[in-house]
């Protein structure tokens, strides 16, 4: 299975923001830096984030984007939702509905990546790399 950039760039700035920035705002071009990626594409990205209740943007001079939600529950589920949405990744292209064999397979493995990616969260990841 294959996720976008765009969803590999939000896990990235969401460790980062935990790791480094929980509870302040860090600017976009901050955050453009550090991925190296225009900031217009991180705009983009950022604002499917916000949408999400994940962060929030702060305006004015020392403005950019933090956390919004108590970032230690915040899953890789929920920032995957948040850039590629909640369809399924496989859908069976024959007309024969839910009795489909090869279809009941891969939604049964999309269901157990998903529990998975739902049980560990940024904030252990950040845990793991400071060596808490």
């Amino acid at each position: 299975m294959k996720f976008s950039q765009a969803t590999d760039n939000a896990l990235h700035v969401m460790l980062y923001l935990v790791m480094e920035a929980p509870d302040k705002p860090v600017s976009v071009q901050i955050l453009a830096e550090k991925l190296r990626v225009s900031q217009t594409y991180l705009s983009k990205m950022l604002t499917k984030l916000v949408k999400a209740g994940l962060i929030h943007s702060v305006s004015g001079a020392n403005g950019g984007y933090r956390l919004k939600r108590n970032y230690e529950e915040i899953s890789f589920l929920d920032v995957i939702h948040a850039i590629e949405g909640t369809t399924s990744l496989f859908e069976c292209s024959f007309n024969h509905g839910q009795e489909c064999l090869i279809q009941q397979v891969v939604m049964d493995a999309e269901r157990q990546m998903e529990q998975a990616l739902k049980t560990k969260t940024i904030y252990e990841l950040a845990k793991q790399m400071k060596g808490v």
